[in-house]
Order: structure tokens, then C-alpha cells, then sequence
């Protein structure tokens, strides 16, 4: 995709695509896919349908044209997309044939799953093969060519001359659009007179439930979202009119109440231990393999590091002390030595947890997890740390406060007290820390988020250290949230920084940041993220993916 549009900025993240950190809307309803279940084709051409759209189509122009009727607006969407395939080039015929296939594909699975059995789901579809049978100079799909072949008869007078208009001008956006707008209009009253039809009949209920079927899944296919009810949602987010306006300049109305403490000192030494307690049979019940996931983990995170020398070889560099011994065997071969490797690790992880009030229903899974990856880091010598941030209170508290004695001046930015809270540092090892680790299932320390300064405070501790590869993964299930500060700018000013925040630090590359979705996915912020259900328990494959992730193979 990169190389044929000349935009290294273009990346999948979370099965969306996305131009650096803004997203990039895919509106064609054969487009969309689920890399689960889609196969490599189909991904393939739906990344290729996607760079002839970015390179062949102008996003003002169309916006412009878009009519703004659900249905017409499908329908102009479906074909400004199969005029840009058309436009792949003859000596990419691997394109060419990844396009010709994924449309198929779609169009047997639209028929099978019984879309077509309304009326205006018949329309729909029908003129969908109509005009990519058109535009392709190919026969439609022979499995549905007799079923709607009715439908098509009873196109022809209407739809005649824009046909025949978006092949000749399938080079030409503008013009294109003029024939385009015809045969959405077309559909557009057909579709509104057969639903005026079907609420005046009494008789016909069941009809007007199987065409709304058709009809509004097809728009839902097409719509922003993903159209897949058993998917894990993704992280709602928006512009911050506040953030913009301050020219992306991050406030903070103070920072007298912040802290940075202990985890373990806030919490009594015999609850600690009850936690402990609870923390260690529940790990127990799990029954994790943990060399199992040390050896995952290292297979990613070893890398070949200089052991000495190995004397005695039969080939490599000379060793001049032996060359007396080729004097008396000249036969002799271990006259050589080479450099002795082995696996090592320059490399440092931390774990940063949401501790906002919706993360304490996952506490004791988050701590299982976090646990099991410290203790497998560990034995594969790689350093760790346990992080935590949080706010002293809700609604603002003591800041808030100050803010309101200080007369509410417009735009304060963050208004709350930030807690951050250290459960491991990465000197500790995972005994010394056992204890303060349980502090994570104190239910009171779980209060409002403010993940963009935990993850700057987070990133600047790993830069202090002297490791080499460092890598910080943020474990939270929701957006950035904080009711006062919220309140005092606009309900995505958090979000926005965070996106900022996240988007400097990959920029500058001396440290890798992960997001670990619990029930969501954290695509919207995080390049590099996984979405998981902890509610599932914790198993292999699920540490799998988790490895996949750290290694860089992972985009969801």
C-alpha cells in the first residue's frame, strides 16, 4: 500500500486503516473484513482497493458530490470504489485478481447469508453486480445471475445510460460522478417508495422486517463501524476543539497535589498479606506455565551477544599459538578460533496499569497477569517494573478546588490530583516486590485515569535506564477519564494528549509503547495494541498473542 500511493504514513491499526494517527474512513461495503476469519486474499485486496482509492480519488471532490440520503450515499460510495479498481494497473495482475476475487467473495457471501431475500435488499444488491459487471467488463457472479435477473430487466430503462456513462468516464472522477449520482437517485426512490409501500400494507409485517433485514445490515456493513457484534469494541475518541485551540499545548492548572509513592505504603500490612494470600491461589487455580511463556518471551526479546572465544575450530580466524602442532600432525585442522555467542538481553519492560474505578472489576486478573509476565521476564534475565497511576480523588479534588477559589479561569486543563504508583521498580526482583504486588486488589486506590502523563512519567523512568531496548506496555480498558477536568475543557482534551503523548514517543524511538486492552480495543491510541477478554481466564493462547505483541508482530 505504501509503495504504490508514495505514503509511508498509511497503517493498519486495529482493522482500520490510518494516515499517521488520523483514520481513514473505508466506506465500500466489500472492503470491509475480519483478518480472523478473511484469508490473506482477502486482506490483500481490500489493502489494495484501499491505495487505488487514496491514489486514483479526490477526497474534496467527492465529499462535495456525496449525496447526503443514506441509501444514494451507499450506493455513490460502493461505486466512486469500483471505478478506483478499475484503474489498477495491467502489469499488477496479482491486484487485479486479489480485487476480482475479494468482490466475489462478497458478493456469494451477501447472497448466502440471505440479505437478498427482501426486496430492497434485491435492489441493492442487483445493482451492485449491475455496475462492477459494467465497470469490470466481466459476467456477474453465475451463482446469482438467474435469481436476479428480474430485477435487472427492470432496471435497464432507468439505469441504461448512466451504465453505460461510468464505463466511458471510469478515468474521469467528475464526470463520473454525474452518472454515478443518476443510478443512486434511482435506487435511492425505489428503495423510499417499496418502504412507503410495505407501512401502508398491514398485511405485509413479516416482508417489512425481512427488507429492513436486508437493506440496513448492508448500511451497517458500510457504515464507521465495524459491523461485528461478538468483536471487542474499540475505544470511542474525538477532536478536542480546547487542545487544538491551545495549539496542542498540554495544561496543568497545578501540580502541588501530585505524588509519586509506594503502592505497598498505602495499603495495611495484614490486608496485604490477606491480598497476597488471595493473589497466590487464584495464580495457582490457573495453573500459567511459566518456563513455557520464559521461553516465548525469550525466543523475542534474546538477542546474539559476544561470549569470549571458542579455540580448537576447524575453521575461522588462525591461532597463531597452534600453528607449531601443524609441524608435527599436518593433518591438524583445529588450528582456528571463532567468535564463542550466546542469547542475551539488553532489554527492560515495564507494566503500566489503569487504575481508574471501571479496572477494579479486573484487578485480580490484571495482577495474575502482570505477575505471571514479571516472574517469566525474570527468568530470562530481563528487568521489570510494575507501574500504576490513578488520581488522590474524584471530581477534581483538592486541584479542583483551587481552581474554583481561583475564580474558574477559562481552559485550566488537567484538573485533578495525580497519583502515580510504583508496585515494583525495576531494581526489585519479583520476591523482594511479592508483597507490594498484592496492593493492586486494594479497591480503594482504583479512582479517575489520566493516562497521558502516566505514560510520559512511565517512559521517562525507563529512559533512566541504562538497558538499551526499552518497552512500556499501558494495560487499561478505557479512554483517558477525569469528570473535573472533563468538566473545566471538553470530553476528549485527555484523550487528545494521551494521542499526542503516544505519538512523540514513537516519533523519538528510544521507547516502544504497547497498549493491552482489557473488553476494548485501544487502536484509537496505541499503533501497536492488542484487545483481549480477561473474563475468559488467563490460557496459553491468550499469552501467546501477548508475546506476538512484544515482538512487533501484532497490530490489534
Amino acid at each position: 500500500m505504501r509503495a504504490i500511493t508514495g505514503d509511508a504514513g498509511l497503517h493498519y491499526r486495529g482493522r482500520h486503516l490510518y494516515r499517521g494517527e488520523s483514520r481513514l474512513p473505508a466506506h465500500a461495503p466489500h472492503l470491509r473484513i475480519d483478518s480472523a476469519e478473511d484469508d490473506f486474499t482477502d486482506c490483500r485486496a481490500a489493502a489494495d482497493g484501499m491505495a487505488l482509492r487514496l491514489l486514483h480519488s479526490d477526497a474534496t471532490l467527492h465529499r462535495r458530490l456525496c449525496p447526503e440520503d443514506p441509501v444514494e450515499r451507499l450506493v455513490f460510495e460502493l461505486l466512486e470504489q469500483l471505478r478506483v479498481e478499475t484503474r489498477a494497473p495491467d502489469d499488477m495482475l496479482g491486484m487485479v485478481a486479489n480485487l476480482h476475487q475479494r468482490f466475489t467473495n462478497w458478493s456469494r457471501h451477501f447472497y448466502r447469508s440471505g440479505l437478498t431475500e427482501g426486496t430492497i435488499g434485491l435492489l441493492l444488491y442487483s445493482v451492485a453486480q449491475m455496475c462492477w459487471s459494467r465497470l469490470q467488463a466481466r459476467p456477474v457472479l453465475e451463482e446469482t445471475e438467474d435469481y436476479i435477473e428480474g430485477t435487472r430487466a427492470s432496471l435497464v430503462g432507468e439505469l441504461g445510460t448512466a451504465l453505460a456513462g461510468i464505463r466511458r468516464y471510469r478515468h474521469d472522477q467528475a464526470a463520473f460522478a454525474e452518472h454515478a449520482l443518476a443510478i443512486a437517485r434511482v435506487v435511492g426512490e425505489r428503495v423510499r417508495a417499496e418502504r412507503a409501500r410495505v407501512e401502508g400494507d398491514d398485511d405485509a409485517p413479516d416482508q417489512a422486517a425481512e427488507d429492513a433485514t436486508g437493506g440496513f445490515a448492508l448500511l451497517l456493513d458500510f457504515d464507521e463501524g465495524d459491523g461485528d457484534e461478538d468483536a471487542i469494541a474499540a475505544a470511542r475518541t474525538g477532536h478536542s476543539k480546547v487542545f487544538e485551540e491551545a495549539a496542542l499545548a498540554y495544561r496543568v492548572f497545578t501540580t502541588r497535589f501530585d505524588r509519586e509513592v509506594a503502592a505497598g505504603s498505602l495499603v495495611r500490612r495484614a490486608l496485604l498479606r490477606e491480598n497476597r494470600e488471595r493473589l497466590d491461589r487464584a495464580t495457582a487455580e490457573q495453573g500459567i506455565n511459566l518456563p513455557r511463556l520464559a521461553r516465548r518471551l525469550g525466543a523475542v526479546l534474546w538477542e546474539p551477544r559476544h561470549d569470549g572465544w571458542a579455540f580448537g575450530q576447524e575453521e575461522g580466524r588462525i591461532d597463531g599459538r597452534r600453528l607449531a602442532q601443524l609441524v608435527g600432525s599436518p593433518t591438524e585442522r583445529r588450528l582456528f578460533y571463532q567468535d564463542q555467542i550466546k542469547p542475551g538481553t539488553d532489554c527492560v519492560v515495564s507494566l503500566l496499569i489503569d487504575c481508574s474505578g471501571s479496572m477494579k472489576h479486573h484487578a485480580l486478573a490484571v495482577a495474575m497477569l502482570a505477575e505471571s509476565l514479571i516472574r517469566a521476564l525474570e527468568m530470562i534475565g530481563v528487568g521489570s517494573e510494575l507501574l500504576g497511576f490513578t488520581t488522590g480523588a474524584w471530581n477534581g479534588g483538592r486541584a479542583y478546588q483551587a481552581w474554583l477559589s481561583g475564580g474558574r479561569p477559562r481552559g485550566p486543563g488537567r484538573l485533578n490530583e495525580v497519583s502515580h504508583l510504583v508496585f515494583k521498580g525495576a531494581e526489585r526482583n519479583w520476591r523482594r516486590a511479592r508483597s507490594d504486588i498484592a496492593a493492586l486488589l486494594k479497591p480503594d486506590l482504583f479512582r479517575e485515569g489520566i493516562d497521558g502523563e502516566a505514560v510520559d512519567w512511565a517512559c521517562e523512568r525507563l529512559l533512566a535506564r541504562p538497558e538499551n531496548r526499552r518497552i512500556l506496555i499501558v494495560i487499561s480498558d478505557g479512554c483517558p477519564s477525569d469528570g473535573a477536568t472533563n468538566l473545566a475543557n471538553d470530553a476528549y482534551y485527555l484523550d487528545n494528549h494521551l494521542k499526542a503523548v503516544v505519538a512523540r514517543r514513537a516519533q523519538q524511538g528510544q521507547v516502544e509503547v504497547l497498549g493491552l486492552g482489557v473488553g476494548l480495543d485501544l487502536s484509537p491510541f496505541y499503533r501497536r495494541c492488542l484487545a483481549t477478554d480477561l473474563s475468559q481466564g488467563l490460557d496459553t493462547a491468550l499469552f501467546d498473542e501477548i508475546v506476538a505483541l512484544i515482538g512487533g508482530r501484532h497490530r490489534r
